[in-house]
């Protein structure tokens, strides 16, 4: 028994437990943040060539008939109201950009019945698929409390 013992206390079981050993060195983590701050520049408000990039950006072509399109630039506390020509019915995509350090209020009914009422956060697009009635006349109304930069296109699908 004594040799069973001794035989026994010479053994030794090691197994790895997926840590690492404190005399092997793991090597450091590369530092990736992906909350990197974003620059403030790119939600004032543009003019000139760089207004006409940002609109082909936000609203890329489309392959649907376009039958409307509007965009411009609006100071605190403005507010603009556009209509469309008459529409032939069908359904279309109502999409809207702004860019602003606060969110933009876009407006959209037809015979005064609301359709769309967004305040929408800028540096996003949004669409909104409605339905219209033949001879549809769009009401387009957009609401700044700082200064932005809006656009919109209403396009048969």
């Amino acid at each position: 028994m004594l040799v069973v013992a001794i035989a026994l206390a010479g053994c030794a079981y090691e197994y790895d437990d997926g840590f690492a050993s404190a005399t092997e060195s793991a090597p450091a983590p590369a530092f990736t943040d992906a909350a990197l701050p974003r620059d403030p520049s790119t939600r004032q408000p543009v003019s000139g060539a760089e207004l006409d990039a940002w609109l082909a950006e936000v609203l890329p072509a489309t392959e649907g008939q376009v039958f409307h399109t509007g965009f411009g630039t609006l100071e605190a506390d403005e507010e603009r109201e556009e209509t469309t020509a008459q529409l032939p019915s069908g359904s279309y995509a109502l999409t809207l950009a702004c860019r602003s350090p606060r969110r933009v209020s876009f407006t959209i009914s037809h015979a005064n019945k609301e359709l769309v009422d967004l305040n929408l956060r800028c540096r996003t697009s949004r669409v909104n698929v409605v339905y219209l009635p033949a001879d549809a006349v769009l009401t387009i109304k957009v609401e700044a409390n700082a200064g932005a930069n809006f656009a919109y296109r209403v396009s048969r699908i």
